[in-house]
């Protein structure tokens, strides 16, 4: 009788506490969960689970000042860098290939979860913001030697 006692309570918060959250914040979840998978699967070879980077190799996520220029980041995930990058005052000249096969939405997801998880942000990067922004860099030749702004 306990144990089912025990249960309920449980329960009863987990479902308070979900419907306690707003649309947006559900939507950010989601997008985190689907973010995390496609990290893992486009990303963390270089950049590692935990977002630290290999060596002198690929150049970590984790408290790195070259999350600063969000709009940056945005076209170089979709669309790669060649060249020497400086992130947090080390050089790194691997290329990083383009990602055209993840959609606008996955894109979007991606960043949420990088954000989120290394840049501090507790924030929805929605689709509506990311597809104009990955547009106008659509046209932009393979980003090269960027710095953080």
């Amino acid at each position: 009788m306990k144990r089912f006692l025990g249960l309920s309570v449980l329960a009863f918060l987990l479902v308070g506490s979900l419907s306690c959250q707003s649309d947006e914040e559900i939507k950010r979840e989601r997008y985190i969960t689907e973010g995390i998978l496609i990290y893992k699967n486009n990303c963390a070879n270089c950049h590692q689970n935990k977002g630290e980077g290999v060596a002198s190799l690929y150049p970590p996520l984790a408290g790195s000042d070259y999350l600063i220029n969000k709009r940056d980041v945005y076209c170089l995930i979709r669309y790669g860098q060649q060249g020497p990058i400086v992130v947090n005052g080390k050089a790194y000249n691997r290329p990083m290939p383009p990602q055209p096969q993840l959609s606008d939405l996955e894109v979007a997801e991606l960043i949420t979860y990088i954000y989120s998880e290394w840049g501090g942000e507790k924030k929805l990067f929605d689709v509506k913001q990311i597809s104009p922004i990955l547009e106008q860099c659509k046209d932009r030749p393979v980003l090269n030697n960027i710095a953080p702004n």
